[in-house]
């Protein structure tokens, strides 16, 4: 799988969300902060997006599009990620897995840091062993995208729980934006 890097321009591409909304990636408005998640009951993946939506008005102040993008079917994510206020992807082919270069490891689930993120993402209750045709080596990964389709910013993680926290995607959204102006 080829990586991404920062500065190449992606071409505009469709998605539809788990409800059915569709999604254009480049946003013409906005900046997208598309990010891979692992399956849908991944406890350390859902307690990183209840971190999002706490924060989602300053993402949206910020002139960011929240898109998240998991390895599962629809109908696994409904009871995980259908009440969530940004547009949720199901890509259970991990078609834009590929297209991203988005991995999967055994370090995914070996490195220490992820056991206590999967320690407090069961505790709150929102998590379930992966289903058949889920993984739980997949890695996460984010992704800054500019309304003309240019990777502003990428981060490919090295275990589960090794994502952009809300604060380093808000600094990064306004770092581009004031470039933009």
């Amino acid at each position: 799988m080829a990586k991404l890097h920062n500065g190449q321009v992606l071409a505009r591409f469709d998605l539809t969300t788990i409800t059915g909304q569709p999604v254009q990636i480049p946003d013409p408005d906005r900046l997208v902060h598309l990010q891979f998640r692992r399956f849908a009951g991944c406890p350390i993946c859902n307690l990183h997006l209840r971190s999002i939506t706490r924060r989602h008005d300053e993402i949206v102040a910020a002139g960011v599009r929240e898109v998240a993008v998991f390895h599962s079917t629809a109908a696994a994510m409904q009871p995980y990620q259908g009440d969530l206020p940004f547009a949720t992807i199901a890509d259970p082919d991990r078609r834009l897995y590929v297209r991203f270069g988005v991995d999967a490891s055994p370090w995914a689930v070996l490195h220490p840091r992820t056991w206590i993120a999967a320690l407090r993402g069961v505790a709150a209750g929102n998590a379930a062993p992966p289903a058949q045709g889920e993984s739980a080596l997949g890695l996460p990964a984010d992704f800054l995208i500019g309304t003309d389709g240019r990777v502003l910013a990428h981060k490919y993680g090295r275990h589960a729980d090794d994502q952009w926290s809300v604060d380093e995607l808000l600094h990064l959204a306004l770092r581009r934006s004031h470039r933009t102006s």
